[in-house]
């Protein structure tokens, strides 16, 4: 028989795996043979299992040892048991039906006049028990916690709290006792009782314990602080001591335990503080058990109701912990500042250079957390500081860093920019130095900034041409110089308005020319480069006067009509068309109104949609759109249709949010005015359509959609005819202010719903104007929706709005879900606007 130390050496001596393989096998066949023996030995059992232990941890097959770790539990040796009940907490877990056989022997072991053996069945229970196991036993363990035996009582306490996880209906049983093990003097038990109170409190603030539990421990804050003031007052102690400090795990547990107690509560706050402040200015930081005691000191006064005092000196101590050579306290530190720069942003601020140099520390978990607090500590005062140290630290930051750092700098120059021209000279700056990282959304803020501030137009683009010259590597650089070069040329070529030495003095119609083809043959154009640098030489042909110039940029679009990009091709095929229609090329191609910018359109507002992500590009491709396409439009929630709204004039926006949001959604719009009419006429003819007009049921789309991307629509939808039977049910889904809106639903036998929307002024007095309905149905359905018959209501007026939902495919569901936004202005007041979610009853 092999003994366990030469069986160690036969694996660790093997020079191969195949060597390591046969010596495991062969000595687990020889494992079972013995097995088979019944050999009655325990000293051949213990080795056998102890061979098996170790084959466990190298990750081989031990379940056959299961039984053979039970028989060793029912010897009467002490070396026996203890290898046995190893075994079992190894081998075994509550979950194998062989642990049933456990419980016996658990049981009498409970019993045992050795207190080790005791000891020992305790610490397996408190590691494998089951639910059937902790209710079998748990008599006998509330019983071990009132012994005399210290080690007993100890051991018994988290073995209670093992139970008490498994079977909370057990808690009450334990509850007495756990508050005598707090008063106890032994440090061990004392150390066990506060780690079964902690868990106590921690499962009734999750709501999986009794209630109460912490009202009934509060009563015991007193006597814990006292244990705490001798534990830091007192002298040394050497069965206690570790690096000079007394029993530093105890006092860790008891103030994890006050911080517990004082969540909440003013009363057990005010009696704690001065102990606080006590071990946050005692405490012996230069050894790593005294940092641990800080730590928890800290955290116990940023949980708790401290004075404001406290928590700035909480905070300096963190602040400490950021100049220390430890790189686990340096993180630890800044995890948890991380936490508390909202609760106490002046304290905080006071470290800001501290926390600028973890920037560049050599550990990247370090640079993380300082890069992820510097953008949290950032407000208006220091935000000139601080985005210069990021930028700085983003010349040289690691590639995985830039992504975040260029959108978290892009979120506080917009909402903290001192002035427009230094949110422009930002995003500029970050788009040099990590423009292949720049989200879309914080382009399409950049243009945003651009189009809506005229004093600055003619310096973005000087700045931008100058810096794409320079580099041309950087796609966000190359996009956003591209639309506002294309957009904004005629202010680069006019000279003489010029605010920096560095910019060029003079640019030619021909130098614009010859840089976007710099780019075109490069390999840094991709395709979406190819995209903006087409729409953009389109609108500089009506922003340049040199014919040949402008010759060149119309070769170029012919050059691309057979793209093998889809979209390349279809925007180059229209381009190209509208070279012999040049009044409605001028026209087109005029600049871009400026955008109305709403709230929910910044940077830091809700997350921008995948599809209104896309915004800078169909900005750039459609540029016919008016200003509604340049809007970041937040209409919806996820997973559904855009919502469809006809203006006022009778206009039609839908076929517009169906471009600007990929929409291929089923929107309703009211038939074009005579004066789209025409429009439409015209260029339908362009595009080789003929002068045919259109059916009045069934307008042709406008010529806004014909220059569009491939999502958009073909045709404008027709106006819902909808028919509801007067005596069909109405149900109020909005009301307010006197103003309500009722629904009725009347399906139709093809599978359609017919839903009449009434607005009715309630009032005695108020009057509502600009009236309006929108809509939005789930992506499965398809809604058509027409204008308010009447707009303007005065006290007991009505106003109808006509509704149809049809099924892309298949049927309607049950019930019909919808997602309203009322608009109305009362009394001639500001526009007020109001979203609500219908499901058909």
């Amino acid at each position: 028989m092999v003994l366990v130390k030469q069986f160690i050496r036969n694996v660790r001596s093997a020079k191969t795996i195949a060597d390591e393989r046969a010596v495991i096998q062969k000595e687990s066949a020889a494992i079972r043979a013995s097995f088979r023996e019944e050999s009655h030995d325990s000293g051949v059992r213990r080795n056998n299992v102890a061979k098996l232990l170790y084959l466990f941890t190298l990750g081989e097959r031990t379940h056959f040892g299961q039984i053979e770790c039970l028989k060793l539990l029912a010897s009467h040796r002490f070396a026996d048991k203890r290898l046995g009940y190893l075994g079992t907490m190894l081998l075994l877990d509550e979950n194998q039906e062989v642990l049933t056989l456990v419980t016996n022997s658990l049981g009498n072991d409970l019993n045992h006049s050795n207190q080790y053996i005791v000891g020992l069945a305790l610490c397996a229970l408190g590691n494998i028990a089951s639910i059937e196991m902790s209710r079998d036993l748990f008599p006998q363990v509330e019983t071990l916690m009132s012994t005399a035996n210290p080690y007993i009582r100890r051991k018994a306490a988290i073995c209670a709290m093992r139970i008490c996880r498994k079977v909370p209906d057990l808690y009450e049983h334990f509850l007495e006792k756990a508050k005598t093990l707090l008063a106890d003097r032994n440090h061990g038990v004392l150390l066990c009782g506060l780690t079964f109170a902690i868990d106590l409190c921690e499962a009734e603030e999750e709501e999986e314990g009794p209630e109460g539990v912490i009202e009934m421990f509060r009563p015991l804050a007193g006597n814990l602080v006292r244990a705490l003031k001798g534990l830091t007052s007192s002298g040394y102690a050497p069965e206690h001591d570790v690096s000079g400090i007394t029993d530093p795990f105890l006092q860790v547990k008891i103030l994890g335990f006050l911080r517990a107690l004082g969540r909440g509560d003013v009363a057990t706050s005010e009696m704690i503080n001065d102990i606080l402040a006590q071990v946050a200015t005692n405490t012996d930081s230069s050894k790593n058990v005294g940092n641990a005691i800080l730590y928890e000191a800290v955290l116990t006064i940023l949980d708790i109701e401290a004075d404001s005092g406290l928590r700035v000196l909480g905070v300096n101590i963190l602040g400490k912990f950021l100049s220390n050579k430890d790189n686990n306290i340096r993180y630890v530190a800044l995890n948890t500042l991380n936490k508390v720069v909202a609760i106490e942003p002046n304290a905080v601020q006071r470290h800001r250079n501290t926390i600028l140099e973890c920037l560049r520390d050599p550990d990247i978990s370090i640079r993380r957390r300082a890069l992820d607090l510097s953008f949290l500590l950032i407000n208006e005062g220091n935000v000139r500081v601080l985005v210069r140290e990021l930028l700085a630290f983003l010349e040289v930051a690691d590639n995985e860093f830039k992504p975040v750092m260029t959108t978290q700098i892009g979120i506080a120059a917009d909402r903290y920019a001192p002035n427009k021209r230094w949110h422009l000279d930002t995003i500029l700056r970050v788009l040099k130095l990590a423009g292949n990282y720049v989200k879309e959304q914080i382009l399409s803020s950049f243009v945003r900034l651009i189009a809506t501030t005229p004093e600055l137009q003619t310096y973005a683009v000087q700045k931008l041409y100058s810096s794409l010259k320079e580099d041309i590597s950087q796609d966000g650089l190359t996009l956003a110089a591209a639309w506002t070069i294309g957009e904004y040329a005629d202010s680069l070529l006019q000279g003489g308005q010029y605010e920096e030495e560095e910019l060029v003095k003079e640019v030619r119609e021909s130098d614009i020319v010859d840089l976007f083809q710099n780019i075109l043959n490069s390999t840094y154009a991709t395709q979406i480069v190819i995209e903006y640098i087409t729409t953009a030489s389109m609108k500089l042909t009506v922003r340049m006067s040199d014919s040949s110039q402008i010759e060149r940029l119309r070769r170029f679009l012919s050059s691309r009509t057979s793209d093998l990009s889809v979209e390349i091709q279809q925007r180059a095929v229209e381009y190209s068309n509208l070279f012999g229609y040049d009044q409605i090329r001028r026209g087109v191609l005029e600049r871009m109104p400026p955008p109305e910018i709403r709230e929910e359109q910044r940077v830091l507002g809700a997350p921008t949609k995948k599809r209104q992500s896309k915004i800078l590009r169909d900005k750039s491709k459609k540029v016919s759109r008016p200003a509604e396409h340049d809007l970041l439009l937040d209409l919806v929630g996820g997973g559904e249709a855009p919502v469809t709204s006809p203006t006022a004039n009778g206009s039609n926006t839908a076929d517009l949010l169906a471009d600007i949001l990929g929409g291929d959604s089923g929107m309703s719009s009211p038939p074009p005015t005579g004066q789209q009419k025409t429009s439409t006429s015209a260029i339908m003819d362009m595009f080789g359509n003929g002068p045919t007009s259109p059916p009045p049921s069934q307008p042709a789309s406008s010529g806004l959609d014909l220059l569009g991307g491939g999502g958009g629509m073909g045709a404008s939808a027709p106006s819902p005819d909808v028919t509801v039977n007067a005596s069909t049910p109405a149900t109020t889904a909005f009301n307010k202010e006197g103003l309500v809106l009722t629904l009725q639903v009347q399906r139709s036998a093809g599978g359609n719903a017919q839903i009449l929307a009434r607005f009715r002024n309630d009032s005695n007095f108020n009057s509502f104007s600009s009236v309006g309905l929108q809509a939005a149905v789930p992506k499965s359905q398809k809604l058509q929706l027409s204008g308010i018959s009447k707009a303007d209501l005065e006290a007991g007026d009505e106003g109808t709005q006509s509704l149809r939902v049809t099924a892309l495919s298949g049927s309607l569901p049950p019930k019909l879900r919808l997602r309203l936004r009322v608009t109305y202005a009362q009394d001639g007041g500001n526009p007020v606007t109001d979203q609500v979610d219908w499901t058909e009853p």
